[in-house]
């Protein structure tokens, strides 16, 4: 199924069951990723997909909305540095990429172009992380 047909459905009508709203005690954190469940998908901006990414929600949906922005820009300042939106879709479980193979090869292939200048500016070790996604035997965690 093609996930990028749905983008004017929200995360809680794809991905049942709907979430209640969260408790009173709830973290921002929380907090935000139910309110993002209720935007459709193709409102979602790269931040939003960052939070949702780096939380493992909805990821079937969330996935290729993220690695579709990272194909045209890979470096993507997200929320907080150039690069985060890459290096939480890469820092995922080998079983998710597992699941989408194709999504995996696609955005391998973009890591491996990107110049040593780009990476630069990364956190200290996202250069680690982004070489072992890149590895020949895909992402192990």
């Amino acid at each position: 199924m093609d996930r990028l047909l749905h983008l004017a459905r929200t995360l809680d009508e794809l991905d049942p069951p709907r979430w209640p709203p969260p408790g009173s005690d709830a973290t921002s954190l929380v907090r935000k990723v139910h309110a993002l469940r209720r935007v459709p998908l193709g409102e979602l901006g790269p931040a939003d997909l960052r939070t949702l990414v780096s939380q493992q929600v909805a990821l079937p949906y969330v996935l290729p909305l993220a690695v579709r922005l990272l194909l045209d820009e890979p470096m993507l300042d997200a929320s907080f540095y150039e690069g985060d939106l890459l290096l939480a879709t890469v820092n995922l479980p080998a079983s998710v990429w597992d699941t989408f193979p194709d999504l995996g090869t696609r955005l391998r292939t973009v890591i491996t172009t990107l110049p040593d200048t780009a990476l630069a500016g990364l956190p200290r070790g996202a250069t680690e992380e982004l070489t072992r996604f890149t590895a020949p035997t895909g992402p192990r965690r």
